[in-house]
């Protein structure tokens, strides 16, 4: 099955405002919802999100008063839709069970989008953050597990998603230089790429904002830290992923991917999800992206002459994007490159860095001190007698990994053994 959202009728634009008890949505069971509903929930209120923070910034950057104006309507139905969306989540879901849903996103997100990369490179940058998001899951669910009041993360993501040691967080700290990859180009990119791009950046820029503003609601501090340390991980994502788009687009052709970006995601949402409620949302928020998306591509003929058919797809998009358990593929992913880092815009193992490399110099001071990451499970394991770990396909791919495994066999303990940035420390 294929979408072409360019062939098909929405809403009017004048017909889509709606009034605050239709925005005002009741909430899903959160003990009840499927976790991939509330994958989608998450998901989709950061696409919206994205979608308005793109919108002001071109209204920052035009002096067109007609662009504004359009813009300025579209912006306010992207914000009844954000508000309806973000309204499905219930106020009794706390900070660490709404944590555990985020990196669940990340997990399962990251990995379709990754088996469904047409190129070879945007693979491996899918695949390199994939690794450092599921070390995270792990991390916030041994921290909820020692928090007693709250369910354990396995009854929020089901046994959907295992929940085990990615690439460990404490080593995920790089410089900024090394976190810019190599960009795209809209001419000679797969339409797949440039959504999955759009797509990516859009749920870990909500991530990022998420653990910026509510990082700091737990009251002990190796909670507040872990989120702090995390936070900082988020933004290296957002940055490592936003790198990959292509920065020569102008702004009318990057509203138009943005709208059909939208459009192809409450497709997906539509078609794979359960609850029918949800479901009728998703339906008429597609009816409303498709004249968003009419509206982008009449603009984009009208001030800069390009028709959208010549650069989308006459086919449409192929298949939805589908939350979807990805168990062996994290497992294959974590056997082959959980001993990677980055240096400028490759990816390479640890042990590949030259000594005197700036990764080390920075590892010493952000490190410095203690790192909560680790101090999380160390905490754990000295309170419950072991880690907090959810597994259905076995033990951990990678040996020194195992709950106990040999750790000092890891290559990022070696690497950083021998670096005299860090023996002088």
């Amino acid at each position: 099955m294929s979408f072409n959202p360019l062939k098909e009728r929405g809403i009017p634009l004048d017909a889509q405002l709606r009034n605050w008890s239709e925005l005002n949505t009741a909430p899903y069971d959160s003990r009840a919802v499927h976790p991939y509903t509330r994958c989608r929930v998450i998901a989709m209120n950061g696409i919206e999100v994205e979608a308005i923070i793109n919108s002001h910034q071109f209204a920052r950057h035009t002096a067109d008063v007609g662009i504004k104006q359009k813009l300025a309507m579209v912006r306010r139905i992207e914000q009844q839709q954000q508000k309806a969306v973000n309204w499905l989540i219930p106020g009794n879901e706390s900070t660490i069970e709404r944590t555990i849903g985020y990196e669940q996103v990340a997990v399962d997100l990251t990995s379709w989008l990754a088996r469904h990369e047409p190129d070879p490179y945007l693979k491996k940058v899918y695949e390199f953050a994939l690794l450092e998001d599921f070390d995270h899951l792990y991390r916030y669910a041994n921290l909820m597990d020692m928090m007693g009041d709250h369910r354990k993360a396995e009854e929020i993501t089901g046994d959907l998603t295992e929940i085990l040691p990615g690439r460990p967080t404490i080593f995920e700290h790089r410089h900024p230089h090394d976190e810019l990859r190599r960009p795209m180009t809209l001419k000679a990119a797969d339409t797949q790429s440039v959504m999955n791009a759009i797509t990516i950046v859009a749920a870990e820029q909500q991530t990022m904002n998420f653990y910026m503003n509510d990082g700091n609601v737990p009251e002990d501090p190796l909670a507040r830290g872990l989120y702090l340390e995390i936070a900082q991980i988020e933004e290296e994502h957002v940055t490592h992923y936003e790198s990959i788009l292509d920065p020569t687009l102008s702004w009318l052709t990057n509203l138009v991917l943005h709208e059909y970006n939208e459009c192809w995601l409450y497709w997906s949402c539509m078609q794979t999800e359960d609850d029918n409620r949800i479901k009728a949302l998703w339906e008429l928020h597609l009816n409303m992206e498709i004249e968003h998306l009419r509206t982008a591509c009449e603009m984009l003929k009208d001030v800069e002459g390009v028709e959208a058919e010549s650069f989308l797809p006459a086919q449409g998009m192929p298949e939805p994007m589908r939350f979807e358990p990805n168990k062996e593929y994290v497992r294959e992913v974590l056997r082959n490159q959980v001993e990677w880092t980055a240096y400028d815009a490759k990816f390479l193992p640890i042990n590949d860095l030259p000594p005197d490399h700036r990764y080390f110099d920075y590892q010493r001071k952000v490190n410095e001190g203690g790192v909560p990451s680790e101090q999380v499970i160390e905490r754990h394991r000295e309170q419950l007698g072991g880690e907090y770990r959810f597994t259905t396909e076995g033990e951990h791919p990678v040996e020194p990994l195992r709950e106990n495994g040999d750790h000092d066999r890891y290559a990022y303990h070696q690497a950083i053994n021998r670096s005299p940035a860090l023996e002088e420390a």
